[in-house]
C-alpha cells in the first residue's frame, strides 16, 4: 500500500514536470517573439512626425462665443483634407475680420501624399497641447506654428503682425566640426546648386535635394513664394547656416518662408535610392514585417515539434510506471 502511494505521488510529480517541460519552450518562444515585435516597432517608427520646434504667440484672444475656436477647427479640417492631394495649401476660415483665421500647411517635397496626410493629421492636437489656449478656458492663441520633420502647420488671426519671410525661426547645428580643408568650398558649391535648384521646382514652393562631392543639401520654400523669391529665401537660409553653424558637419535652418539643411560625409555621401525617403521607409518596414513574420512562423513550428517530441519522450517514460 505504501509503495502504491509513493508511485502515485511520483507519477503526479512526473506529470507536473511534463507540464513544465512542455510550457517552458512556449514561454521562451513568446519572449523572443515579443523582443522581435518591439524591435520592429522601434525600427518602423516614422521620422517624419518628429517634433522640430513650436512657435506660439504669447497673446491670447478672448473667445466668449466660441467663434474663433470653431473657425480654427474648420481651418485644420480644411488643411488636413487638402493634404491628401497636395503638399501645400493656404486657406481662411471665417468671414468676420475679428475671428477669421488664416493658415497654411506644407509637407516636405519628397513625401508621398499618404505620408503627407499622416504627418499633417498629427499637428492640430499638438497645437493645443504645445501652445495651450485651445478655447477650453475661453481664450485662443492668436498665432502658432508647429514644425515636424516632414510637415508643418501655421495659422494666425486676421490682422496679426506680419513676419518677414526670411526671419529665422529655428536652427540646429551639428556638434562635430569638419577637419576637411576643402569643406567650405564643397559646402558653398552645394548651397549654390540648391539655390538654383529650387527656382526650377515648379510654380513656387520649389524643392531641391542633391549633393556635391561629400555634401548632401536640401532646400524648400513655402508654396506661396515665386521661383525668384524662393531662390532668394533659400540663399538667405544658407548664409545664416554658414554664419550660425560655421564648420559644423551638419545644420538645419528654418526661416518663416523656407528651410535649408546640409550634411557632410567625410567618406562620401551614401548611395541615394531613386525612391523617396517615405517610399524607402515603407519598403524597409515591409521587409522587416516579412522577416519578423517568417521568424514567428518558423519559431512556432519548431516549438510545436519540440513540445511534441518532449511529450512523447516523457509519456513513454511515465507509461513504464
Amino acid at each position: 500500500m505504501h509503495n502504491l502511494l509513493v508511485k502515485k505521488k511520483e507519477k503526479k510529480h512526473n506529470f507536473e514536470d511534463l507540464s513544465l517541460s512542455v510550457m517552458k519552450p512556449i514561454y521562451q518562444f513568446f519572449a523572443v517573439f515579443w523582443l522581435f515585435f518591439l524591435l520592429f516597432t522601434v525600427i518602423s517608427g516614422d521620422n517624419n512626425k518628429n517634433l522640430i520646434f513650436k512657435g506660439c504667440a504669447s497673446q491670447k484672444s478672448p473667445d466668449p462665443t466660441g467663434a474663433f475656436s470653431q473657425n480654427l477647427n474648420t481651418l485644420f479640417t480644411s488643411l488636413l483634407s487638402q493634404s491628401a492631394q497636395r503638399s501645400f495649401a493656404s486657406t481662411t476660415a471665417g468671414t468676420d475680420n475679428t475671428t477669421a483665421v488664416t493658415g497654411v500647411f506644407q509637407c516636405r517635397g519628397d513625401l508621398p501624399a499618404a505620408q503627407c496626410y499622416d504627418c499633417v493629421s498629427k499637428i492640430p492636437k499638438l497645437v493645443s497641447k504645445l501652445c495651450g489656449g485651445g478655447g477650453d478656458d475661453g481664450n485662443v492663441v492668436v498665432a502658432a506654428r508647429v514644425q515636424l520633420s516632414g510637415c508643418y502647420i501655421r495659422y494666425e488671426i486676421s490682422g496679426f503682425r506680419q513676419t518677414s519671410g526670411t526671419e529665422m525661426l529655428f536652427r540646429v547645428c551639428g556638434k562635430k566640426q569638419s577637419g576637411d580643408p576643402g569643406f567650405a568650398g564643397k559646402r558653398d558649391t552645394a548651397f549654390g546648386a540648391a539655390e538654383n535648384g529650387v527656382k526650377t521646382g515648379g510654380d513656387g514652393g520649389g524643392f531641391y535635394a542633391g549633393q556635391y562631392e561629400s555634401v548632401y543639401v536640401l532646400g524648400q520654400c513655402e508654396g506661396s513664394l515665386g521661383n525668384s523669391d524662393c531662390g532668394e529665401c533659400v540663399k538667405d537660409g544658407f548664409e545664416k547656416a554658414k554664419s550660425e553653424c560655421g564648420d559644423s558637419i551638419s545644420g538645419q535652418v528654418y526661416l518663416h518662408k523656407c528651410f535649408v539643411s546640409y550634411s557632410y560625409y567625410s567618406h562620401g555621401v551614401p548611395n541615394i535610392s531613386p525612391l523617396s525617403d517615405g517610399e524607402k521607409r515603407q519598403h524597409t518596414q515591409r521587409t522587416i514585417a516579412l522577416a519578423v513574420g517568417g521568424v514567428a512562423v518558423l519559431g512556432f513550428v519548431i516549438v510545436c515539434l519540440l513540445v511534441l517530441k518532449s511529450a512523447m519522450k516523457k509519456k513513454s517514460k511515465y507509461d513504464s510506471y
